[in-house]
């Protein structure tokens, strides 16, 4: 095989195709991820730190505007397809090229914990210019732990739908 076929098949390794299916793989996985997270978000996070979390006011926060229903419908959007196909095309393909031996739960551990950070470092305190990890009160670790679940359940449903 020449060079140009072996970096064709590394692509092809590390990415999947740009096809329905793929697209269809990102939605599932993100609809189970964000049914898993809103099951922890809502139900049982508040019977752990006393109140729910709420993406939504976090979005507000973001973009300025004061509509609970667009701030869900964003962050709901948000969960459902741009995040699963981060980790179709971002962050599993890193961690295939840096850490080729982690198992898929690790990477679906690993991929939460970035959307944690990106969510409570970059757009909560860098954009929204509310507290780093808003402080690392109680909520916070409550949303770690809702991110993991996201970024699991995501890497379940992937790799499951790969599978058949």
């Amino acid at each position: 095989m020449n060079s140009a076929g072996l970096q064709m098949r590394r692509h092809e390794e590390l990415f999947p195709p740009v096809i329905l299916s793929t697209l269809v793989t990102a939605v599932l996985a993100g609809a189970a991820a964000d049914l898993a997270w809103e099951g922890w978000a809502r139900v049982v996070t508040p019977l752990i730190v006393g109140g729910p979390l709420q993406p939504a006011a976090l979005v507000q926060s973001v973009f300025g505007f004061q509509n609970w229903f667009w701030a869900e419908l964003i962050h709901g959007v948000v969960g459902v397809v741009f995040y699963p196909l981060g980790f179709l095309f971002l962050a599993r393909p890193l961690a295939r090229v840096v850490t080729p031996f982690l198992p898929w739960w690790v990477v679906g551990v690993g991929f939460g914990l970035g959307l944690w950070v990106f969510a409570l470092y970059v757009m909560a305190h860098l954009i929204a210019g509310l507290p780093a990890f808003l402080g690392f009160i109680p909520l916070t670790w409550a949303s770690c732990a809702g991110h993991v679940l996201f970024g699991v359940v995501t890497a379940a449903v992937v790799r499951m739908r790969e599978a058949r």
